[in-house]
């Protein structure tokens, strides 16, 4: 089966949620047999140099990318806002250059399937059906509107609050302009694919989770041997949803449970930090490290992984990640949303400030508890988000449907 991905941002490294949504689902389908081809855009937020793509890649899935300027630009986002009926965040990964490439490879080469991995790849729909008869598959990592949704609800900001709501408004009309004009949907939860159904959508679904690789070095992690108790956050830091978390946890929790437990260790790393964000944490004795080259280097050295999400949508990979390394995992509903995780089996889960402290002062002083989570937490991602079983679905789901 030939297939080809778009990516509206380079799939390696995967160090960010949507990254690593791709890349493990392309390379698991590539191992499965199938012929991938990827085009994604190289973005100023996420410029990779094509030399510097390990061989791994290179060799195995042919990658086309293309530059692609999507930095957020105060006039023209004023401008859009004004007097456009587009979302900006779609707005911004429309290119004339990408397109071209796009329409060069189908007509050169034969694809079964057209991947859209994101929504704001939807409006090369056109141009696909234009050159070939090609299926498209849209991979939904999220509901993008919803994310816009929650984010105003938690805003403050009363002119940043007024922003969002139109911009979560703006984005559910640009889902409902394309729903079903794609052959197939990839919800990736199975709470997102009814969603979808509510929102009406009468195609063909698989739900494709992001899995884990069954020889991930996550599950290597000694966590007999780890630390414990030490805090640590790891995400993207440019990401709005991880800001916020970020913000509330530090002024609802920690600093209240840095006064109680006056010894304990908070470390965050995360691409992308603004200055502010780094001086609001650093002030408030958190150890900030930055971006670090491997996730695993601060999974190997921490047991209790803080995942504050109060908005957002979709999977929050780090919490794949964080499952599959036996971290303890303390969160908020919409954190495991989609995953379906058990409180105080494998996860905890709490959405309030009083019922997060108090979930994460039970890890941090009962180290049994700690150890529980982390063998029960592996035992769940194992059986539930094996990346190969999930690859060979995907692959059963499209012969079946072509």
């Amino acid at each position: 089966m030939n297939i080809l991905i778009l990516a509206n941002k380079m799939p390696y490294p995967p160090k960010d949620g949507g990254a690593i949504a791709t890349f493990s689902l392309l390379s698991a389908l590539q191992r499965n047999g199938a012929n991938v081809d990827v085009l994604a855009m190289n973005t100023p937020y996420h410029y990779v140099k094509k030399e510097e793509l390990p061989a791994e890649i290179s060799s195995n899935v042919h990658l086309f990318a293309v530059e692609v300027d999507t930095k957020i630009r105060l006039d023209k986002l004023i401008q859009n806002f004004f007097f456009s009926s587009q979302p900006y965040n779609a707005q911004r990964f429309i290119s004339t250059a990408f397109e071209n490439k796009l329409k060069e490879l189908l007509q050169k080469n034969h694809y079964d399937i057209v991947q859209l991995e994101g929504l704001y790849l939807c409006p090369y729909i056109p141009a696909i059906r234009a050159c070939c008869r090609a299926k498209i598959a849209f991979r939904s990592h999220n509901i993008e509107s919803e994310i816009w949704c929650r984010s105003a609800q938690v805003e403050k900001n009363l002119l940043k609050k007024i922003y969002k709501i139109n911009l979560s408004e703006r984005i559910d009309k640009f889902e409902q302009q394309y729903l079903n004009l794609y052959d197939f949907l990839l919800p990736i939860t199975s709470r997102d694919a009814q969603k979808y159904q509510q929102m009406g959508i009468r195609i063909p679904m698989q739900i494709v989770p992001t899995g884990i690789e069954t020889d991930s070095p996550l599950f290597s992690i000694d966590n007999q041997k780890v630390k414990h108790p030490s805090l640590f956050y790891i995400g993207a830091l440019d990401w709005q949803p991880n800001i916020e978390g970020l913000y509330w946890f530090v002024k609802k929790v920690w600093l209240r449970f840095k006064k109680q437990y006056p010894q304990a260790v908070f470390t965050i790393a995360g691409r992308n930090a603004s200055k502010h964000l780094v001086n609001f944490l650093r002030k408030n004795q958190i150890d900030y490290i930055g971006e670090i080259d491997k996730a695993i280097d601060i999974y190997a050295h921490h047991s209790i992984q803080i995942v504050p999400v109060l908005s957002g949508s979709g999977m929050r990979i780090k919490i794949i990640e964080g499952l599959a390394a036996g971290k303890a995992i303390v969160t908020t509903s919409i954190g495991t949303e989609g995953i379906n995780t058990e409180h105080e089996k494998n996860i905890l889960i709490a959405d309030s400030a009083e019922d997060f402290y108090n979930c994460l002062q039970s890890v941090y002083i009962q180290k049994n508890m700690f150890l529980r989570l982390s063998e029960n937490a592996r035992l769940f991602v194992r059986k539930n988000f094996d990346n190969n079983a999930i690859a060979q679905n995907v692959l059963t789901f499209y012969s079946q449907q072509i």
